[in-house]
């Protein structure tokens, strides 16, 4: 074979070479943009949360810039989008007052919510001895005197949305719930069993940033 006939295969062989790379580059920017244009009309809506109550079984701040706590919380999801399901693929739960964190964090199980689906989770939340900020322990001692104490229950996690067969990437979910506890005579709470727990009814919409 010729040096000319050599040089003209090759240049086939290049030619194809570039038509076959440009054609994956084509069929992958159309898929790419027919996601996009899909994604921009659904306009996928971020999940809505409602705290339904909170039971506390222990609330003990007696040691001084401590705090020995246990709660119960059960809260709804619910997702709003007709044709998007949500992957909970993180969600922890805890509880802070005045910004402190005050329990350990309690994970809840991974799972899928479908279009329109409601959820329930009812975890448990707890902290031994967490250390409490000297300003916080005072504040805290006085909002038990008055018999009213504002905590806020928390989900922090990572969250992925499915349209049809597309999966998006992750996005950071936090839930924030405030739940006034009451003590004293000014307790609107339930007592539950013998064991001195007191259950809240609380039915409070959540703040939720995607």
């Amino acid at each position: 074979m010729s040096v000319k006939e050599c040089n003209h295969h090759k240049g086939k062989k290049h030619k194809r070479f570039r038509k076959i790379f440009w054609g994956i580059i084509i069929f992958l920017f159309i898929v790419l943009v027919t996601i996009l244009i899909i994604w921009a009309v659904l306009k996928p809506s971020k999940p809505s949360f409602i705290l339904q109550d909170v039971t506390v079984y222990a609330f003990n701040a007696t040691v001084p810039n401590f705090l020995t706590s246990n709660f119960q919380v059960t809260v709804s999801s619910r997702n709003p989008n007709d044709k998007i399901g949500i992957y909970y693929d993180r969600l922890d739960s805890y509880v802070t007052y005045r910004s402190q964190q005050i329990t350990y964090r309690t994970a809840i199980p991974p799972s899928y919510q479908e279009h329109k689906e409601v959820d329930v989770w009812s975890p448990f939340v707890y902290g031994t001895n967490v250390p409490v900020a000297p300003y916080n322990s005072v504040a805290l001692s006085q909002d038990q005197d008055n018999g009213n104490v504002l905590v806020v229950v928390k989900f922090d996690g990572r969250v992925r949305w499915k349209v049809g067969a597309f999966i998006s990437g992750h996005y950071h979910i936090f839930v924030r719930c405030p739940a006034f506890i009451t003590f004293g005579p000014r307790s609107n709470g339930i007592s539950v069993g013998d064991s001195g727990a007191v259950k809240y009814q609380i039915v409070q919409r959540c703040t939720v940033s995607v």
